[in-house]
């Protein structure tokens, strides 16, 4: 997936890939000009963001894989912010504490269970309450299981119910983590700072903030819409539980479409429109 850079020398648009690393050296088409864009999204923003793409140009399939992606790596993210955030207020050292956790998560890299079940230790340690949403059913595991894994060829409307229930579940999770997530972030900007400090003086430096789905969530001014009031207690008698699934799949719809749009807003700041 591209997005549009300018180059800081002649203004000409350039297109650049998205870097895993979220660090870009780029040559400009026009004047030849070398700069590098140091581009503040996290791997999971830009995963979801690829499923966008995926499904608004119609592949459906495709979609389902980046979504799923972007909730396994934002689990990780928010394990990652969790363990930084105690170790902050523990007073510990952060490179120390950052290469404690990189050691640590390579003993699950591979194993999506075993990420599931630090994803939960943290979640009730520090909430202090059950994580709810590490159902089956709340995450989509059955569905997700069914595209990847035995090639099922879903429809639109599933995967944007897909879509819609991934991202409210990432909305209300980097909502309660609030101030915690920059401890993460703060990994992203010490990489940054160490590549910069290996570029040549005629290069120049750019920092973007790409306004992915979750950060025009995160810093948009508008109001998100209402949760219907039986929406935390999925389990009450006093409604059928058909409708309680209902007014919950309409209000992750209703936040899915919201950000879509807060989306296209900040893009079109983003590009100067």
């Amino acid at each position: 997936m591209y997005f549009p850079t300018t180059c800081p020398n002649c203004q000409q648009e350039n297109r650049a890939e998205f870097a895993d690393s979220g660090i870009h050296d780029l040559r400009c088409s026009r004047c030849g000009a070398r700069y590098c864009v140091f581009l503040r999204k996290q791997k999971f923003e830009v995963l979801f963001d690829l499923g966008t793409r995926a499904l608004l140009d119609g592949y459906a399939r495709e979609a389902v894989a980046s979504f799923s992606a972007a909730l396994e790596r934002f689990l990780e993210f928010y394990v990652r912010a969790f363990a930084l955030e105690r170790s902050a207020d523990a007073a510990q050292d952060f490179e120390d504490a950052a290469q404690t956790f990189e050691a640590t998560w390579r003993h699950v890299v591979s194993q999506s269970e075993r990420q599931v079940g630090m994803l939960a230790l943290a979640y009730v340690l520090r909430e202090g309450r059950e994580p709810d949403f590490l159902t089956a059913k709340a995450l989509g595991t059955d569905f997700r299981n069914k595209v990847v894994h035995r090639g099922y060829l879903p429809r639109q409307e599933e995967v944007e119910a897909y879509a819609a229930q991934v991202f409210t579940l990432i909305d209300r999770l980097l909502t309660e983590l609030g101030e915690a997530a920059t401890h993460a972030e703060l990994l992203q900007e010490r990489d940054f700072a160490r590549h910069m400090d290996t570029l040549p003086d005629s290069v120049t430096v750019l920092f973007e903030e790409h306004p992915g789905m979750f950060r025009a969530r995160r810093f948009g001014q508008s109001a998100s819409p209402r949760a219907p009031a039986d929406l935390p207690q999925l389990k009450t008698t006093a409604t059928k539980p058909s409708k309680v699934l209902e007014n919950v799949q309409n209000y992750q719809k209703a936040m899915f479409q919201q950000a879509l749009e807060e989306r296209g807003e900040l893009l079109n700041k983003f590009k100067g429109r």
